[in-house]
This record gives structure tokens, C-alpha cells and sequence, in this order.
């Protein structure tokens, strides 16, 4: 279940940024056609993918996508289909706009005709306007805004557009992504203290190789009924063991993104090292044990599956099936005590 939503979801979520960049129309339509075959039937996208790199003249694409793909196989409501909005400071989209509800409801208008549906089931603010520590901000993170009483006013705002496009049927569950434990605590107060809707879950980064996630996140969390859809759960391939120092395989997403985005670092290859010798000594394939370990966690995890090719799809998927023993579990935990940050 999604969280107090009553919306229930498949076990693991196709992630889709890569539909119009790395992957062509024909292509996307084909992993959606494998998703669907297996369950996966929770998406998510946003409105400026694809990404790496984002530009603006693609702004859009991965949900024009989707809308061919449910224009040619019908069947939306066999979907739950999450799309975000962008947060402050992406130029690519409406010149780097923070989030406000007039540019949320246009935000939302522009995705339904983009996908060609009457709702989007979950609608996620895709980073803060106040900023956060993700992607790898956490190194030099200083909160940028200090005044409560702008944070509060920004909240209620949104929190009042999304009960609007509720009442209308344009969306039907809202929900946050990189976003921090005060930031989602002062969400939920705001929502409950005004009779307001309440934020259903958060994207974050989570995967064996950052793992934020796992203390003062996994108790709110838990007590507060918010699942994680936890994004690169393989660490945007490095999990996999495809790239090495001097390894980049063409068409990858290090091609296109050298550093990937700050997690090619001196410490990650031997802790991707460390996991890949795991997986190995249990038969297992890293990718599923990168993917499961994720599902076993004991906060409500979700995780977002993505994929440039259809075997790599089918590997990920297949993840479902695989629950880690009490013994890789341990292992686990040893290699995070002695690589607990590799970026």
C-alpha cells in the first residue's frame, strides 16, 4: 500500500528518465510492455525528463512517451503512474521557477496532456525550494532559508492547490522527493493541524552505496506510514560492475555523465568491489541482490527500477523473487561498516 493512500502498488517501480535520451520511443514502448507483463505496474517519471543531461529541448519527452504508449496499448487504469515536478533552479524548465501553485496546477495540466490521461495518480515536488543535502550536497549542506513563517506560507499553498486538484480528479495522492525529515515532519503537521492532504511517501536516493536513508529517515518513516521510493537502488550502474576507474562502456550512462553525477569517487570502487564479492560467494546476481536488499529493509521500501535494455530490465525484475539470508545480510553489514560513505 501507498502509504494511507489506499492506492496499492507493485513491489518494485519502472523508472523511465531514460525513454527519449538513452532509449528511443520503440524502446521505451518495449519496457513497458515487459513491465506490464511481469506486474511492475508502478512508474515513475517527471516532467523535465529524460534526463542526463536534462535540456530543454527534451523537457517533456519521457511523459510524451508514456502517453504513446497508452495511446497504442489503452489500459490506464491498469497503471500507477507517479510524475513530479521540478523544484527551484533547473533552467531547463520555466527558467529554474520554485515551486508555487499556480505553477503546480500549470505543471500538472501540461503532464495530463503530455501523457494524454485525465489523473496523475501520485504528483511528487521533485527537490524543495529551500534546497537539500542530496546529491552529494550533504558534503557542504548549509540550509538556505532560515524564515519559518516563508517555509509554512510555501507549504499551505501547495498543500491547498493539491486539495483542489484532488477535489477536481486531476490527482489523487501528492507526495515528496529529496526531501529531509524536518522538511516531511512540517508537511504532515501543516496537513493534519489544516485538514489538508497529506504528503503519501518520498523518492530519495537509497542503494547499498547511500544510505541516508537508514536512521532518523527510517523511524519517521515507519511510525509515519511513509514509504521510501528509494531511486538508484544500483547506485546508477555502479552496483552492477560494469564501470571500473578506466572502464566506461559506450551508450552507458557514465558516457553521457562522467562522474556520475559525483558518485565516481577513490572510495566507491572498493566498496562496489566489496559487494560484487557477495553477491559472488552466494550465487547471487549483484544487481538482484543490490535490488532485494533494498525490499528487505524495515522501513516500507519501494524500489525504482531502470534500465537501458530489455535483459537489464529482466535481471532487475527478477529481483521480486530474491530474499537475502540472514548470512548475506550480515556480510552486508560488515562491507557498509568499512565503506559507509564511498560519496
Amino acid at each position: 500500500m501507498l502509504g494511507r493512500t489506499g492506492i496499492e502498488v507493485s513491489r518494485l517501480c519502472l523508472g523511465t528518465m531514460t525513454w527519449g535520451s538513452q532509449n528511443t520511443e520503440a524502446e521505451g514502448h518495449a519496457q513497458a510492455d515487459m513491465a506490464v507483463d511481469h506486474g511492475v505496474t508502478f512508474w515513475d517519471t517527471a516532467e523535465m525528463y529524460p534526463t542526463n543531461p536534462v535540456r530543454a529541448e527534451t523537457v517533456g519527452d519521457t511523459e510524451a512517451i508514456i502517453g504513446s504508449w497508452l495511446a497504442a496499448r489503452g489500459g490506464r487504469d491498469r497503471l500507477v503512474i507517479a510524475t513530479k515536478i521540478t523544484g527551484a533552479g533547473q533552467m531547463a524548465v520555466r527558467d529554474g521557477a520554485p515551486i508555487t501553485g499556480a505553477g503546480m496546477r500549470a505543471a500538472v495540466e501540461a503532464s495530463l496532456r503530455r501523457m494524454g490521461t485525465d489523473y496523475i495518480d501520485l504528483y511528487q515536488l521533485h527537490w524543495p525550494n529551500r534546497g537539500s543535502y542530496h546529491f552529494r550536497q550533504a558534503w557542504r549542506f548549509q540550509p538556505r532559508v532560515r524564515d519559518r513563517a516563508e517555509v509554512v506560507a510555501h507549504m499551505l499553498e501547495v498543500l491547498e492547490t493539491a486539495r483542489d486538484l484532488i477535489a477536481e480528479g486531476k490527482i489523487r495522492a501528492i507526495g515528496l522527493s529529496n526531501e529531509s525529515v524536518w522538511g516531511a515532519g512540517l508537511w504532515l503537521s501543516l496537513a493534519e493541524a489544516h485538514g489538508l492532504p497529506r504528503m503519501a511517501s518520498v523518492q530519495n536516493e537509497y542503494s547499498l552505496l547511500c544510505r541516508q536513508f537508514d536512521t532518523d529517515w527510517c523511524e519517521f518513516s515507519m511510525i509515519e506510514d511513509m514509504p521510501l521510493l528509494a531511486f538508484s537502488p544500483l547506485a546508477a550502474g555502479l552496483l552492477a560492475g560494469k564501470y571500473a576507474p578506466d572502464v566506461t562502456p559506450a551508450g552507458t550512462r557514465r558516457s553521457f555523465t562522467p562522474d556520475l553525477g559525483g558518485r565516481i569517487t577513490p572510495q566507491v570502487f572498493p566498496a562496489v568491489a566489496a559487494y560484487q564479492a557477495i553477491a559472488a560467494r552466494h550465487g547471487l546476481d549483484a544487481c538482484q541482490m543490490a535490488i532485494a536488499f533494498c525490499l528487505q529493509r524495515p522501513f516500507p521500501c519501494i524500489p525504482i527500477i531502470g534500465a537501458t535494455s530489455l535483459p537489464q530490465l529482466a535481471v532487475n525484475i527478477g529481483a521480486a523473487g530474491v530474499v537475502l539470508s540472514e548470512a548475506v545480510m550480515a556480510e552486508i553489514g560488515q562491507a557498509h561498516r568499512l565503506h559507509p560513505a564511498p560519496f
